[in-house]
């Protein structure tokens, strides 16, 4: 992974609001490709997506249209706010800094590369920790 790269699994994206609607009716990849492309923005579901919208060039026309027809319910063309989730600016830096953790880089050297403060890192090294099982508890 580069530094500038995604830092989630996409198998491990938990999708939210309007994503899992997508997911039902177009699949995992689908909802997944629109939150990294259009997340945190609100865009227009038409009831009749054309070839050069920006849905059919994200997801294709088959897919494009089955979120259409779920989105619209028939009716009318409407706007989403589509959620940022694990794609953001803040999940993705979060992700760098567990994995710059977990490499044993110092605190401040983190806190640089990440633009986290080091109270920022200190706090998600204490969280961190607390997840780690214990291995003598039964």
């Amino acid at each position: 992974m580069n530094d500038n790269g995604p830092a989630t699994d996409d198998e491990e994206v938990r999708l939210t609001g309007v994503l899992t609607d997508i997911a039902r009716v177009a699949g995992r990849d689908a909802a997944i490709a629109i939150a990294r492309k259009f997340g945190g923005v609100r865009m227009y579901f038409p009831l009749k997506p054309s070839k050069d919208s920006w849905l059919v060039k994200t997801v294709g026309q088959e897919k494009a249209q089955a979120i259409c027809d779920e989105l619209t319910a028939g009716r009318c063309g409407l706007e989403y706010d589509l959620p940022l989730g694990a794609f953001g600016h803040q999940e993705t830096t979060r992700a760098k800094v567990d994995r710059l953790l977990a490499e044993g880089r110092t605190q401040r050297d983190i806190a640089l590369a990440t633009r986290y403060s080091e109270r920022g890192v200190r706090k998600r090294a204490r969280i961190l920790k607390d997840r780690e099982p214990d291995l003598f508890d039964d």
